[in-house]
């Protein structure tokens, strides 16, 4: 699933050839996503601009004065810039199209959105129970330390709810944790202040690390340009178990927590 980092190299990578332009018409194949595609929107969005380009958690925001087109990747979603004239392949159900350059949304799983609203974006209900942005300094030590202090859930549940910070998904859960010395099944109400000022640090810094090697690539998943992100290869846990930490020589675990796998090492992480 595209993560935060993803998002985030997305929503830089379409800017410049959306952001300021002048939608010359969209065109919509399947309707049919995680939701139904706003009824309408076709016409609506036809020759208005698109002020803003943005992101929310992980939700994409074309912003215009008529409205809001909020988008999410879903599963294994993209959003691509291709010349206008390119034959839509397998999957390819929405062209948002500028003049000679054309946003392609593709989305095989179907578990994407694509939804048009005239409120205030920030109050519709996908966006208004959304917790802190985790590069924003909104996201601190003190911030996390009192969304934990009744949460005897594992801390590495707590900072993947949305509703605490969002984008920290599993794979930056797992690296922000083991590089800031911490067990994952730690109850999060144990954590002390200075834990949280680690696990902070290590989240942005792993954050921001992902979005400049490019993001992620897992499956399907490729950027704006086509082009696979590198993160994957620095990966210090994920996807390592049975490998040697590369602190301490020990060999890293498996366990599962909340239905998803979780790769720590016993010896670096307290």
């Amino acid at each position: 699933m595209p993560e935060l980092p993803e998002v985030e190299t997305t929503c830089r990578g379409i800017r410049p050839s959306v952001q300021g332009k002048q939608v010359t018409h969209m065109l919509v194949r399947e309707r049919r996503l995680r939701w139904p595609i706003t009824q309408g929107v076709e016409s609506v969005l036809t020759g208005t601009t698109v002020d803003t380009v943005s992101r929310r958690g992980k939700y994409i925001l074309l912003e215009t004065v008529r409205g809001t087109l909020i988008c999410h990747l879903g599963m294994s979603g993209s959003l691509r810039l291709l010349p206008a004239q390119t034959p839509p392949a397998k999957h390819d159900h929405v062209d948002i199209v500028f003049g000679n350059t054309c946003l392609r949304f593709n989305d095989p799983r179907r578990f994407g959105v694509m939804l048009w609203t005239t409120a205030p974006v920030m109050e519709h209900k996908l966006l208004s129970s959304l917790g802190e942005e985790p590069l924003t300094r909104a996201f601190n030590a003190k911030i996390l330390y009192s969304k934990t202090r009744k949460r005897t859930a594992p801390i590495k549940n707590v900072i993947m709810d949305s509703c605490v910070v969002v984008g920290v998904g599993n794979i930056y859960a797992a690296e922000s944790l083991f590089m800031a010395r911490i067990l994952p099944t730690r109850a999060a109400s144990s954590l002390s202040l200075e834990d949280c000022q680690r696990l902070v640090t290590m989240i942005k810094k792993v954050l921001r690390r992902s979005i400049r090697l490019g993001g992620t690539t897992l499956r399907d998943f490729h950027h704006a340009d086509g082009k696979p992100g590198y993160f994957q290869q620095t990966l210090l846990v994920y996807g390592r178990e049975g490998e040697l930490c590369r602190e301490c020589a020990g060999s890293l675990r498996l366990i599962r927590l909340g239905q998803r796998s979780t790769v720590y090492c016993p010896h670096c992480q307290q």
